[in-house]
């Protein structure tokens, strides 16, 4: 659920008890008693759903710097190479590179 869905959500929530309590056929006290338990029902809801996005964003970061550890690896690869090839070129002698 992303911001959207979570506004949207709270959003019907807040109309639906609204709605809920002009129409409520019970007395004052049990109205507030299952808006309470409701509204507790929610915020578990929300911290369930906050800890799920918690878990999938540090599980993204993981797989980031995964990513990232292997294009640096890689990167420090091409350059060792391109350094070794330039080393070579450099200390070969002057015709033994050149065909004749």
């Amino acid at each position: 659920m992303d911001k959207n869905g979570l506004s949207s959500f709270l959003l019907g929530l807040g109309v639906g008890v609204g709605i809920g309590m002009l129409f409520a056929p019970k007395s004052g006290a049990e109205t507030r008693e299952i808006i309470k338990n409701k509204a507790g029902e929610s915020g578990d809801f929300i911290k369930q759903r906050s800890s799920e996005v918690k878990q999938t964003a540090a599980e993204w970061v993981d797989k980031g710097k995964e990513a990232i550890g292997r294009q640096r690896d890689n990167l420090s690869d091409a350059m060792e190479a391109g350094k070794r090839a330039y080393r070579d070129t450099v200390s070969q002698p002057p015709n033994e590179g050149m065909a004749q």
